[in-house]
């Protein structure tokens, strides 16, 4: 059977022939993770990390090795943070602390993009990202030993 023309499919159009906006295929993965993340943060506003049993995640790194990875502390920081405690977040991850504006900065780079129908990823390069696995390291020896 012939598909006649208004029938045809176009190409890159999705079920049903129609086509799905530029701007809704690149914007949805930053939209979708912004959703998860005020998600994670309405439930996490209700969960005291610093208290024992709540329904949160652990790091499988530290349960393995009684060590803390460089992202320990972070589900304690964003509860912290969340509470306007400011100083008690610097002392659960002072590394994720300070690296949240840059963070952000990328965040809102990928959805500007997104909404303009681009695509974006970060241009780390061969030493961006050395940089970035080498501060992971140090800070996560610096806080094993401190």
């Amino acid at each position: 059977m012939r598909d006649t023309p208004s029938t045809a499919r176009r190409p890159g159009s999705g079920r049903g022939g129609f086509a799905v906006p530029a701007r809704l295929r690149t914007a949805g993965l930053p939209l979708a993770a912004l959703l998860g993340g005020v998600t994670g943060s309405v439930y996490l506003w209700t969960r005291n990390p610093h208290l024992p049993g709540q329904v949160l995640p652990f790091c499988p790194f530290r349960r393995v090795t009684g060590l803390q990875c460089p992202g320990c502390g972070g589900t304690r920081m964003t509860y912290d943070l969340l509470h306007g405690d400011l100083a008690a977040a610097f002392h659960d991850n002072a590394l994720l602390l300070l690296s949240l504006p840059l963070v952000a900065l990328m965040y809102l780079t990928w959805l500007r993009e997104g909404l303009a129908g681009r695509s974006w990823s970060p241009p780390l390069g061969r030493r961006g990202t050395a940089a970035v696995l080498g501060t992971a390291v140090v800070w996560a020896v610096v806080r094993n030993l401190w």
